[in-house]
C-alpha cells in the first residue's frame, strides 16, 4: 500500500480489521491491479462466493457489496454498479456507517453461503491470498 498516502492507508486497515473482526472465517482474495487494489472477502477461495468488497484508491475507498442488488436490510443507500454491485464511497474512517453496514454484511454472508451450501457452517481463521499483481509502467 505504499503508494498511497498514511489516510488511505489508515482507513484501508481500519476497514479490513472491521471485516475481520465481523466475519473471521473471510479469506481475502488480493488483486494488485493498474489503477487500484481491489480485496475481495470471501469464506472459500472463490470470487464467485465473495459477499463484500473494498478497493484502494488514492483519495477514496469504496466498500461494496458483490450482490447489493439483494440486500433488503438498513436503510443506507448503496451506489449502482451493474446489475448487482452496490457500493458506497468511504473517505474517511469517522464516516463510515459502521452500524449500518455490520447489518448489511450479516445479510451479504447470508445471501453468499446461500449461493454455497459448504459455506454454512465454514469455521475457519481467514487467510488472504494474492490473486494477482500488474506490472507498473
Amino acid at each position: 500500500m505504499a503508494p498511497y498516502g498514511d489516510r488511505i492507508q489508515y482507513l484501508t486497515l481500519e476497514l479490513r480489521n472491521f471485516i475481520a473482526d465481523l466475519v473471521p472465517q473471510a479469506n481475502e482474495l488480493i488483486w494488485d491491479n493498474y489503477i487500484a487494489v481491489a480485496i475481495a472477502y470471501v469464506k472459500s477461495g472463490k470470487l464467485k462466493d465473495a459477499f463484500c468488497h473494498i478497493a484502494i484508491y488514492s483519495k477514496y475507498v469504496p466498500f461494496g457489496f458483490n450482490r447489493g442488488a439483494e440486500l433488503t436490510s438498513g436503510t443506507l443507500k448503496l451506489n449502482r454498479k451493474g446489475k448487482l454491485i452496490r457500493h458506497i464511497s468511504i473517505k474517511d474512517i469517522k464516516s463510515f456507517p459502521m452500524n449500518e453496514i455490520s447489518i448489511l454484511i450479516s445479510e451479504a454472508v447470508e445471501l453468499s453461503d446461500k449461493h454455497n451450501s459448504e459455506l454454512w457452517n465454514k469455521h475457519t481463521q481467514g487467510k488472504s491470498k494474492i490473486m494477482s499483481i500488474s506490472e507498473k509502467n
